[in-house]
């Protein structure tokens, strides 16, 4: 539990922005529940990781300095995808050890977490008070769970909420496909990858599918949507937010829906 009001600075995400801001307003919800002072602040951008990962070295040393500077003085910065907090806390391999910005990225590294991780160690989870009832599976995403280390995390907070049955599929610790560059430069791979997921996760019998990255969830709600499966796909901050009383990801909204029947 917080001992007072800390302040957080939530790194929001860009596919939080852009294509589920539900994602960021439950995190919201959830740290305030833990007792924290939430801040989004409007600096912020993309991780880097795309560039990262492409080699952009320049590019990606810049955006970790904008970062940086965003989230100064915050005592913790807390978000939403173990992919993007794995990335920050990547930066300091972009500063020489005598750069003053190196010293800098290891203090944010220090204190920059994903969102389940710390809920689980600041949370009250008799605060937890959800509706969700129904049956998951729960995917765990590559860099949360190889780089951060979050496995029972997420399965630990689900486990409060009374109406959840976990259903644990086959190889849940393998690989979707989406990758982010991954699935653009070799789109068949990723392709049979995210198929053999979708497998998986019928076979489990669960109605709803969770994760703790939207990159992954958008790749395998969108091959579950293709193939015809009816199994909802949802950050799971949704579910222990209680505010899983929206569309699912890839489902329209109820207006739309009947615009386009």
């Amino acid at each position: 539990m917080a001992s007072s009001r800390s302040r957080v600075g939530l790194f929001v995400t860009c596919l939080a922005d852009m294509f589920r801001p539900e994602v960021a307003f439950a995190s919201v919800k959830l740290l305030e529940m833990a007792g924290f002072d939430v801040e989004v602040p409007e600096r912020q951008t993309c991780c880097g990781q795309p560039a990262f990962n492409s080699g952009d070295r320049h590019d990606s040393a810049a955006i970790a300095r904008q970062t940086i500077e965003a989230f100064d003085g915050f005592e913790y910065v807390v978000g939403p995808s173990g992919s993007c907090i794995g990335m920050l806390h990547h930066y300091p391999e972009l500063f020489a050890e005598g750069d003053p910005w190196h010293q800098r990225a290891l203090d944010l590294k220090s204190r920059a977490f994903e969102i389940t991780s710390f809920l689980a160690q600041h949370l009250d989870t008799d605060k937890l008070s959800s509706s969700f009832s129904g049956k998951v599976t729960y995917h765990d995403s590559c860099s949360g769970l190889r780089e951060l280390g979050i496995k029972r995390q997420p399965r630990e907070l689900l486990s409060k909420i009374p109406g959840v049955q976990i259903c644990e599929m086959e190889e849940s610790e393998t690989c979707c496909g989406f990758g982010g560059t991954f699935c653009v430069k070799y789109p068949d791979i990723s392709n049979r990858m995210v198929g053999n997921k979708s497998e998986n996760i019928r076979a489990t019998g669960a109605d709803t599918l969770l994760a703790g990255d939207l990159g992954c969830l958008l790749n395998m709600a969108g091959k579950l949507k293709r193939e015809g499966v009816n199994v909802q796909a949802r950050h799971v901050v949704e579910i222990l937010a209680d505010m899983a009383n929206t569309p699912a990801i890839g489902e329209a909204a109820i207006g739309e829906a009947e615009k386009r029947s």
